[in-house]
């Protein structure tokens, strides 16, 4: 039995679904005015590099696999879009549509998200549903994060680092304001004994990725989970699956990445993939088992391409 087929029957698992780094396309009609800013550095990358080896038929291809594995939610860790033109975010909405309701879909933005001043702000509006924590009402901005959902029990917690940056610049931002809120959330849900999921763009971690796409704020939040905890943190922004542990309160923490979801074979990345993490246990003894699935050539459907059980502490045993 496939390791997808195992995580669906366990009796009280809860099934996540993790991808990122999506960036739609193909972009809309582009015009002079569009590219009167940091955009034209970026359509110029989508231009040579991008347009080729990040693929609509691709994303199909992992969404249709993600929803045959029929997990309890889906996790979105940013860059829905590519240049954050107004089209696009239109175009990324009517795809969350596609992607499930929103109270099943649980999305943080990404820096191409908030590509321009201006970016996010529209982003945040026209995601709303799908970035709303619950019993909120307000509107959604870049003040509204992190946000929490509970699902059983686990507690989704969004995070946003996505902030307009140079021409040239990728880095995210994780300021203190935000990292007040996120310690009280962590320590309310901890208190319900639920297992906390912390969604984030940037990876948290030293040398994940080249200095101008690193995150500015990492041992803010480094110390953040040192004194709150977390079960798990989800990340994109590498194009990379990877996996880390971070020093947490009572535990170390898995800090796990995945591989951009629209990347077409071939490219200087790994093709498209996604995780699949079940979740299980209680907060003597949570227990995670990941499974990376995904493309290994071209016109081959996902398969799973490595599982990996997490056990108390972070303890990592190859399955």
């Amino acid at each position: 039995m496939e390791s997808r087929d195992r995580l669906a029957y366990e009796e009280g698992m809860f099934r996540l679904a993790h991808i990122s780094d999506v960036h739609l396309g193909p972009l809309p009609d582009v015009t002079y005015r569009d590219l009167a800013s940091k955009r034209v550095v970026g359509y110029v990358n989508w231009q040579r590099n991008r347009r080729r080896h990040m693929h609509d038929a691709v994303i199909d291809t992992i969404v249709a696999d993600i929803k045959a594995s029929a997990p309890d939610h889906i996790a979105v860790t940013g860059d829905l879009v590519n240049l954050a033109l107004d089209g696009e975010i239109e175009m990324a909405r009517h795809w969350l549509e596609t992607l499930g309701p929103p109270e099943d879909v649980s999305v943080v933005p990404g820096n191409h998200d908030a590509y321009v001043p201006g970016a996010l702000d529209k982003a945040c509006r026209a995601w709303a549903a799908w970035m709303t924590g619950d019993g909120v009402n307000s509107p959604v901005d870049r003040n509204s994060f992190p946000y929490l959902r509970v699902r059983g029990k686990v507690a989704l917690i969004g995070v946003s680092t996505a902030r307009a940056t140079a021409p040239f610049m990728a880095n995210g931002f994780f300021m203190e304001g935000q990292a007040k809120r996120l310690g009280r959330m962590l320590d309310a849900t901890a208190g319900r004994g639920l297992f906390r999921v912390v969604m984030i763009h940037h990876p948290p971690l030293r040398g994940a990725v080249p200095q101008h796409k690193r995150l500015f704020g990492i041992d803010r939040f480094a110390k953040l989970m040192r004194r709150h905890g977390a079960e798990l943190i989800l990340h994109g922004h590498s194009h990379l699956p990877t996996l880390s542990l971070m020093d947490g309160r009572d535990a170390t923490i898995p800090v796990v990445g995945v591989a951009a979801a629209g990347q077409a074979p071939g490219g200087k990345h790994p093709a498209a993939q996604y995780n699949l993490l079940g979740i299980d246990g209680d907060p003597a003894n949570w227990r995670i088992t990941l499974t990376r699935r995904g493309l290994t050539g071209p016109a081959t459907q996902p398969t799973d391409l490595e599982t990996l059980e997490l056990g108390v502490a972070g303890d990592l045993v190859t399955a």
